[in-house]
């Protein structure tokens, strides 16, 4: 995290919402509008996001207002949880860190017929199945390879190959955002030390902030839109959060690189190098995208391996098949992405580049991106808390649209770094602090949940009622961790 407290105004506009205004920073083409409120604002100002929010008012072609969500914290470029959608036909530019190194990265929720307390007894011993079963942990492959052709049928076509192979099933395609795979992905733009880095970790969770999270619907507060994602308190869900592993760190460096001269090859002036970016329909601009397309569809992919090797571990450990045990997903979304949506601006419809980072895509009843079985309510958003607070599921609301691009937040947000977060654990067993609350978790190294402790974060439940005070997002069910595999 940086340091540095944030100097610069933060002026309120109404009870969620605070402004930069344009005078801050000469070069600020729009304002910088950050969500949050009384409880969240002093931290937000403690370091320099806000900052970051400002700095992304300076990009060519930028819409509306540089956006940040109310679990920002600071990060490359764009602050984590920072909003920016640019028109291409303004100049608009797209900037490899306003998606990050962790293409994708994102939520992906399970439900079940499963009660909690036909597992409460033996919750050790499934989470130890699923520590097995589950590949996870910095560098760590999986069962799953891919090279040559097969990379690069995967690449082009994320879940909707896995589909084709057995390991996907036509509901899981529609229920992931953009059914798992944008359809102008090119593998020829992802290098082959990408390719050769995400080779056998297709599948794997990897360590950071990444897990699997064992979980019981603990309440229920918008009854309509949980009939429809099949949540009913009581059952248990499985929540799976990581991204493009190695090979989308891989597109994003390379990228970083590839534009380095582009500012100045385009004329375009940058309060911070690390904005480095390039316009959307240049031929940088256009390979980034490419490139990025193709990493997101391993994600999507990652994740549904993911997912289908815990169902594999829930049928041993239950002895039956995992249809029979209602392992269905609910829905996957993308957290760090920039993708070409229509939005309308002053009125006018345009075709936009919408920069989410650390931000979720919360579209609402209607939108035609919405599966045809949740069009009625609007798309499930999901919000992890962390390993010993709940995490939420909430739904889009119109607002949204009309605010944020249809964005909402991704998570509780960092308020400690790894290594700050890792001293204040010194001494500590979290394993055990956790098993104090009922909830068993296990790590591949201790420093994986030295580094991500319930205090490492903001309290996700005020995070969550910033966004639906704010009419981002409405709170459709409440889940609670039972246990947790972490890298």
């Amino acid at each position: 995290m940086s340091k540095e407290a944030f100097k610069g105004p933060l002026q309120r506009v109404d009870e969620t919402t605070w402004r930069i205004p344009r005078s801050y920073k000469p070069g600020m083409r729009v304002e910088g509008r950050i969500f949050a409120d009384e409880r969240l604002i002093d931290q937000i100002r403690s370091d320099q996001a806000p900052e970051q929010v400002a700095n992304v008012a300076h990009l060519p072609g930028i819409q509306g207002s540089s956006l940040a969500m109310p679990d920002i914290h600071w990060g490359y470029g764009f602050c984590i949880g920072g909003v920016a959608a640019t028109d291409p036909a303004e100049g608009g530019v797209i900037s490899p860190g306003g998606v990050g190194y962790d293409i994708n990265c994102g939520v992906r929720l399970m439900r079940s017929h499963i009660r909690a307390e036909e597992i409460r007894a033996r919750l050790p011993e499934l989470i130890n199945v699923l520590f097995r079963r589950v590949p996870a942990g910095v560098g760590k492959g999986g069962p799953y390879l891919f090279a040559g052709d097969e990379m690069d049928a995967l690449l082009a076509g994320g879940v909707r190959y896995l589909a084709r192979r057995g390991l996907a099933t036509d509901s899981d395609v529609a229920l992931t955002e953009a059914e798992g795979a944008f359809p102008d992905a090119d593998p020829d733009c992802v290098s082959p030390t990408a390719k050769e880095r995400g080779g056998d970790q297709c599948g794997t969770l990897g360590a950071g902030n990444h897990f699997l999270e064992v979980q019981v619907v603990d309440e229920i507060l918008d009854r309509r839109a949980a009939e429809a994602f099949g949540l009913e308190e009581g059952l248990v869900c499985v929540m799976i959060h990581s991204g493009s592993r190695g090979l989308g760190y891989q597109v994003c460096d390379d990228a970083l690189k590839a534009m380095r001269k582009c500012p100045e090859k385009y004329g375009i002036e940058l309060p911070d190098r690390q904005l480095v970016c390039a316009p959307v329909d240049s031929p940088e601009g256009r390979r980034y995208l490419a490139g990025m397309r193709a990493a997101a569809n391993f994600a999507w992919a990652n994740r549904q391996l993911l997912m289908w090797q815990t169902r594999e571990a829930f049928q041993e450990f239950f002895g039956k098949p995992w249809e029979e045990l209602g392992l269905g997903l609910v829905y996957d979304v993308a957290h760090n992405i920039a993708k070409l949506e229509r939005h309308s601006v002053d009125g006018r419809e345009k075709l936009l580049c919408v920069h989410r980072k650390g931000a979720t895509r919360a579209f609402p009843a209607g939108h035609p991106e919405v599966p045809d079985r949740y069009r009625h309510v609007g798309q499930p958003v999901l919000i992890p808390g962390d390993m010993g607070r709940e995490s939420w599921v909430l739904v889009g609301l119109p607002d949204a649209m009309e605010k944020t691009f249809g964005t909402t937040c991704h998570g509780a947000g960092r308020v400690l770094s790894r290594t700050a977060a890792a001293a204040r654990a010194k001494g500590r067993r979290i394993d055990r602090e956790l098993a104090e609350q009922g909830i068993v978790a296990k790590a591949h190294s201790r420093e994986g949940l030295a580094e991500e402790h319930p205090e490492a974060y903001k309290d996700v439940s005020v995070v969550v009622d910033v966004v639906e005070r704010a009419g981002l997002a409405k709170k459709v069910a409440r889940l609670r961790p039972l246990g947790v595999v972490k890298g």
